[in-house]
């Protein structure tokens, strides 16, 4: 009985989302949709400043990697970090290779998305946050894959901690043309 509420629960939590239009003029080839445990995020990819690093996300949401992987690092004011499919704490990155660095002048405001990395520029895997304000200290130094062109109100609900206790998840991530 427990199970079929939880599955209930989770239904309720994705379904409402999967209703939902996509935003017109979306290259859908270029954006992922992110379906979470608060709603629909829809996350416009730019491959044309991050080409490696839009690709990589791709590969990763259409292998399921990103499914139920939690938003585990959402500091209020600043950024909400997921993408740890490995280890589901920010430790962890995939199977590949890291990225070398695609730094543009694009700055870091309200809804960019950014990749996560260590100390060395070269070093984003699969993690990826959301800007929740403006973060100019960010400008020039982490690659900037994309932006929320749907979904913000959604990043604005998630439970904040670093890290975050029961966090919030990513139920499903899907490259926005492979969504039937």
């Amino acid at each position: 009985m427990i199970r079929i509420l939880a599955f209930v629960a989770a239904l309720f939590c994705v379904v409402p989302a999967i209703a939902q239009p996509l935003p017109a003029g979306l290259d859908k080839a270029n954006a992922i949709v992110i379906d979470t445990t608060k709603g629909r995020i829809v996350i416009k990819l730019r491959a044309d400043l991050a080409p490696k690093h839009a690709e990589r996300i791709k590969q990763l949401a259409r292998e399921g990697y990103y499914n139920n992987v939690p938003f585990h690092r959402v500091i209020d004011g600043f950024m909400a970090q997921t993408g740890d499919g490995k280890n589901f704490n920010g430790t962890g990155g995939s199977k590949y290779p890291n990225l070398p660095a695609e730094f543009s002048d694009v700055p870091y405001k309200r809804g960019i998305v950014g990749m996560a990395r260590t100390s060395d520029p070269n070093s984003a895997n699969s993690q990826f946050f959301i800007m929740f304000a403006d973060g100019s200290s960010l400008n020039g130094k982490y690659t900037v894959i994309g932006e929320v062109v749907s979904g913000m109100d959604v990043v604005d609900k998630l439970k904040r901690g670093e890290p975050v206790p029961d966090p919030d998840k990513m139920v499903k991530v899907q490259v926005a043309s492979d969504i039937k």
